[in-house]
């Protein structure tokens, strides 16, 4: 129980420090660029939600076996997947909760601002406009989610391995 409590800190002291992270990068660049470029990174941000909710699922779906084919093949970043399998639920946690969720307030957020500029440059209605906007993000952001899910599901060895080779790659533990 007290391994359990300890995780619930952690899981909400990353949350924390990932949303400060986020929010003050989104921030500072919304505020500073033309509006016109804002929408390329509120799909950016989607796209980064998009792929870690595609690990989260992944992970939680990938055969430990195959995995371990690959290490007896002493293929770089086999033995890196087998961890994050070992810790399939936390790893899960960070990727669809922590990180996955704070991409989808950003998003929000910088359509917010997006849609206040949209306002102000053209005089269009604040309803309609957030209305639009609002169901746009969203949309992509719930059916991308939706079509990665099941591509997670289908291929979550590989995307695994892959993510197994990116942390050999970079040395990170």
């Amino acid at each position: 129980m007290k391994s359990n409590v300890n995780w619930i800190y952690k899981v909400f002291l990353l949350a924390f420090i990932f949303s400060v992270i986020f929010s003050s990068v989104s921030t500072t660049i919304s505020g500073n660029i033309p509006i016109v470029i804002l929408p390329i990174i509120i799909i950016i941000v989607i796209a980064i939600g998009i792929l870690f909710d595609m690990i989260g699922v992944a992970v939680l779906t990938a055969n430990e076996a195959n995995l371990h084919a690959k290490a007896s093949n002493k293929l770089k970043g086999a033995k890196e997947a087998i961890t994050l399998l070992k810790n399939a639920t936390q790893v899960s946690s960070i990727c669809n909760d922590v990180i996955g969720d704070i991409c989808g307030i950003v998003s929000g957020s910088l359509a917010t601002v997006f849609t206040l500029g949209i306002v102000d440059k053209f005089g269009i209605s604040n309803t309609i406009t957030t209305v639009l906007i609002t169901a746009i993000v969203s949309s992509l952001t719930v059916g991308f989610k939706a079509i990665f899910k099941t591509v997670a599901t289908k291929k979550s060895d590989e995307i695994i391995f892959t993510v197994g080779k990116i942390k050999h790659f970079l040395h990170i533990k």
